[in-house]
């Protein structure tokens, strides 16, 4: 009897979509086995092999028909989770003829792959739609100036619309690698207990030529490719690795925006969203946290950890193939992709729901103006004849005294540009910084540019896609 109070798989429970589950569930995962063991019986069947009239119609009434408890209970007597499986098939179906010429990895590898297809399409997909939503953003936030940081630190001005399209660029990259990705993956196919075929040899009376078309046909019928030619047990575990990996890159952007959004938060420069009803601590009633921003975070440090186990795979191979990995792709496989899947369905949440406050915006904005400005400054002394060591060294002195001069309370705004139009070795016209300090777009250098380069990438994309793009996203927990 199944342990009705068993522990959940949290990631697939609470955060995956139903669509992704539907990919690794069990029952899901049995009727691909009992697919591809149809697919090679009719292939074999239309390649010569005696198969009686009716029996592969007899296997396909009951391809849906799976009964987790029934497997388990045959699996408990092998103690061989495939051999129960046929079992169970051929018990349901009334005949023993599915599995000829193969081996236990001829199933469980192919349909693994299978399943790796399919998930990865689901990403692509739930990253179409978050390209669309960063491009939505960008597109409402391409003129918004806002204090620009490195280190954290105020460098520059930018834009918030840049800061979008910057992790959409990003994203985009990391998708066009997940699509060539799956163009690239290979199917293992039939190759037997070793890889050398002996048994779909025998098993056509020595025919190569038809074990190589029931290879293609199997390809064919499975959406892939090509298929791999000499390979053992098992395929490489360097293809498992790559798959993460990828995953990884896709989490790159949204990790990188959602930590981004948390610091802005935590200064009242935007939200990420709060719902009516919302609450952002027991404790304390005012607290508006960024928890979305904070879980994307949070699965990005998974997928890290999931890339780790993955690489630890590669090259651990034994001769022809062992199980010691079973157990770790048993984890990896699924869980990355559950944490992948509930990380851009969070990210599309954020992206719906997110929103600036200009006005706090504007405020750090020109408390920091005059020092976003010594770039520009700096040029413009350069321009004017002054050696630029000498000029930035200058600058350097006056942004450094102002800035202590607002930290000790002396002064209560920025008091740089009358510094830097004081200077006469850099002989810069009162006026004309004056007139550099007026128009804080300027600093803002190309970012709108940026931005309609971006969005433009970013609706090749959606038409590409266009149903993907419109995915609405089920409601957090």
């Amino acid at each position: 009897m199944a342990d009705t109070d068993a522990p959940p798989n949290v990631l697939a429970a609470r955060y995956a979509s139903p669509e992704m589950r539907m990919v690794w569930s069990p029952r899901s995962k049995i009727v691909l086995e009992r697919t591809l063991w149809l697919t090679v019986l009719e292939s074999q069947a239309e390649l010569g092999l005696e198969v009686p009239d009716g029996v592969i119609e007899d296997y396909r009434s009951v391809v849906h028909e799976v009964d987790l408890e029934s497997i388990a209970e045959r699996e408990r007597v092998t103690r061989h989770d495939v051999k129960a499986r046929i079992e169970e098939f051929c018990a349901l179906a009334g005949h023993e003829h599915i599995h000829k010429g193969m081996t236990s990895r001829d199933l469980t590898e192919n349909v693994e792959q299978l399943q790796i297809h399919a998930a990865l399409e689901l990403v692509r997909d739930r990253s179409v739609a978050v390209v669309a939503r960063l491009a939505a953003r960008a597109s409402e936030y391409a003129h918004l100036v806002l204090t620009g940081r490195t280190h954290n630190v105020p460098a520059q001005a930018v834009t918030l619309g840049k800061r979008f399209a910057t992790a959409g660029e990003e994203l985009v990259l990391a998708i066009e690698n997940l699509e060539s990705l799956l163009r690239r993956l290979p199917l293992r196919g039939l190759k037997g207990p070793v890889g050398t075929q002996q048994d779909l040899v025998d098993l056509f009376g020595g025919d190569t030529d038809k074990v190589d078309e029931l290879e293609e046909r199997l390809a064919r019928a499975l959406g892939f490719e090509r298929t791999m030619n000499s390979v053992g047990q098992v395929y490489p575990r360097s293809l498992d690795f790559a798959v993460i990996a990828a995953l990884l890159q896709i989490a790159g952007a949204p990790g990188n925006l959602a930590t981004t959004l948390r610091l802005m938060a935590g200064a009242d420069l935007v939200t990420e969203g709060f719902k009516e009803g919302q609450v952002g601590s027991s404790a304390m009633p005012h607290k508006m946290n960024s928890r979305s921003s904070e879980r994307i975070d949070g699965f990005v440090t998974i997928l890290v950890g999931h890339v780790t186990m993955a690489a630890g795979l590669v090259g651990r191979q034994w001769n022809e193939g062992d199980v010691s990995d079973s157990v770790v792709r048993r984890v990896v496989l699924p869980d990355s992709f559950y944490a992948t899947d509930g990380l851009l369905e969070t990210s599309l949440t954020v992206l719906d729901e997110v929103r600036a406050f200009p006005a706090m915006i504007d405020k750090e904005l020109q408390r920091y103006l005059p020092f976003l400005a010594t770039t520009a400054l700096l040029t413009e002394a350069v321009r004017n004849g002054v050696g630029r060591e000498t000029a930035h060294e200058r600058i350097r002195d006056h942004a450094v005294a102002s800035a202590q001069a607002l930290r000790s309370g002396e002064i209560s705004t920025s008091d740089l540009f009358d510094r830097v139009a004081a200077d006469e070795v850099l002989g810069l016209d009162p006026e004309r910084v004056r007139t550099i300090a007026l128009d804080p777009a300027r600093f803002a250098g190309r970012a709108s540019e940026q931005v309609d380069e971006f969005v433009r990438r970013a609706a090749e994309l959606v038409e590409a896609h266009p149903e993907a793009a419109e995915y609405q996203p089920r409601p957090l927990l």
